[in-house]
Parts: structure tokens; C-alpha cells; sequence
């Protein structure tokens, strides 16, 4: 599966759990919250100050 910013979260846990350390480490440690599942993945990103684009660059590595 192709992520991108749109992607809700709970989506990309649940095609691809091995993704969540990625999001991990980059300081996404919201990953059970309910909140969080209906979030895309720009808007987690937002809140955390991290950059869509770095991230994206890894799940899709």
C-alpha cells in the first residue's frame, strides 16, 4: 500500500502494523487513542511538528 498525506492513521495501523515504529520515532506516541485513528496523516503531523513529507518518505520506502 502507496501512504500519502490523506491516509488516516488507523488505516495505515491496520494494513501495515510494522509501520507504527516509524511513527513511533518520530514522536507519534498517540498511536492507541481513539482520536488518532481518524486522523490523517498530515493532520498528526501538524500537531506534532513533524514534516509530512519526511514521513511519508519513509512509510513509502
Amino acid at each position: 500500500m502507496k501512504f500519502d498525506k490523506n491516509t488516516k492513521i488507523g488505516e495505515l495501523l491496520e494494513k501495515s502494523p510494522e509501520k507504527a515504529e516509524i511513527l513511533l520515532e518520530a514522536g507519534m506516541h498517540c498511536l492507541g487513542c481513539p482520536a488518532s485513528q481518524m486522523e490523517t496523516l498530515e493532520d498528526a503531523c501538524d500537531v506534532h511538528g513533524i514534516d509530512v513529507e519526511d514521513i511519508l518518505e519513509k512509510l513509502n520506502a
